[in-house]
């Protein structure tokens, strides 16, 4: 019976801490939002023509792939609740191949700009006045610090998938995993104000 006690003290403890830890995230993305949301009212008609140079349709898919990684992970913590593990791996295999997608769009979409030469601190954006430096200054660092998000999620994906596969993350012991879902839920929901932010602001 005190076992059982201190594991479920463990337990809470733990997805405390993890609530916590989020909530800080979310001060901080907060405060990022604010940022934008001055920056984007005194700058309305440069934000407005740079945001037209962003691809909606990578944005669009993008956000489908970490609605469906949302919906798969959330899926395996049900499959590791009814002992089914194989399932539950393979939940989480699609979760991490569906990030990967997303930091490869990520990739190819950054790299245009910067093949572009339109990145803070070039020679070419500063030429094209305070709004645009503004746009792309945060939109580099937003959603770069997204994907670095994004970046940790995995590392944190593969730990439990590494525990799952020798069984310390089990029917009876799964904290873990629910941590990592939660956490990957925060990073999906930061992207539903990203998408529309930079995205669809025309």
């Amino acid at each position: 019976m005190t076992a059982v006690s201190e594991t479920y003290r463990d337990d809470q403890a733990s997805k405390f801490g993890m609530w916590l830890f989020l909530f800080t995230e979310m001060l901080l993305f907060g405060g990022l939002f604010i940022v934008y949301s001055v920056y984007r009212f005194r700058n309305a008609d440069a934000f407005h023509l740079a945001s037209e140079e962003l691809s909606v349709t990578v944005g669009t898919v993008n956000t489908i792939i970490l609605l469906v990684s949302s919906a798969t992970i959330a899926m395996s913590v049900t499959a590791i609740r009814k002992q089914d593990r194989k399932t539950a791996l393979l939940l989480l295999g699609t979760t991490a191949l569906l990030g990967l997608a997303f930091l490869v769009n990520k990739y190819f979409e950054w790299g245009e700009h910067i093949g572009e030469h339109i990145y803070p601190g070039s020679s070419v954006l500063a030429t094209r006045g305070q709004g645009d430096v503004l746009f792309y200054g945060l939109y580099y660092f937003m959603t770069g610090l997204h994907a670095l998000h994004i970046i940790v999620g995995l590392v944190f994906m593969g730990f439990v998938i590494v525990f799952i596969s020798t069984n310390r993350i089990n029917s009876g012991k799964y904290v873990m995993l629910e941590n990592c879902g939660l956490y990957w839920h925060l990073v999906d929901m930061i992207w539903i104000f990203l998408f529309p932010l930079f995205y669809l602001i025309t």
